[in-house]
């Protein structure tokens, strides 16, 4: 069984960052294709931003292009997401997601076959 543990939400202020990181952990392959999602009280899960096993391929929502970014970790069981100028509609359930049947996951939620637990981002004014 492989298990997906996040870390690094939080609260912070509009205008400020925060990184979050995933980890696959267990039974584990050599390598994942892995995203982020994100659930606003109220509305449904969203794509935030995606990245292939090698990392040569990422793509971002067009609410977050530009302030977020997507990066693997020293191995290829971790991803980082960097959230940088955030908005108070940034505030939400982040969820970590990975495959190891594809090279590129894509924004389809379907495509991913682990998911974490979620953690909570809130953005104050």
């Amino acid at each position: 069984q492989v298990q997906l543990v996040e870390s690094g939400g939080g609260l912070v202020q509009a205008g400020g960052s925060l990184r979050l990181s995933c980890a696959a952990s267990g039974r584990t392959f050599s390598s994942y294709a892995m995203g982020w999602f994100r659930q606003a009280p109220g509305k449904e899960r969203e794509f935030v931003a995606t990245i292939s096993k090698s990392g040569a391929s990422t793509d971002y929502a067009d609410s977050v292009k530009g302030r977020f970014s997507i990066s693997r970790g020293d191995t290829q069981n971790t991803v980082s997401l960097q959230m940088n100028s955030l908005k108070l509609e940034d505030t939400a359930v982040y969820y970590c997601a990975a495959t190891s049947q594809r090279y590129y996951a894509g924004r389809d939620p379907g495509n991913y076959d682990y998911w974490g637990r979620g953690m909570q981002v809130t953005v104050s004014s």
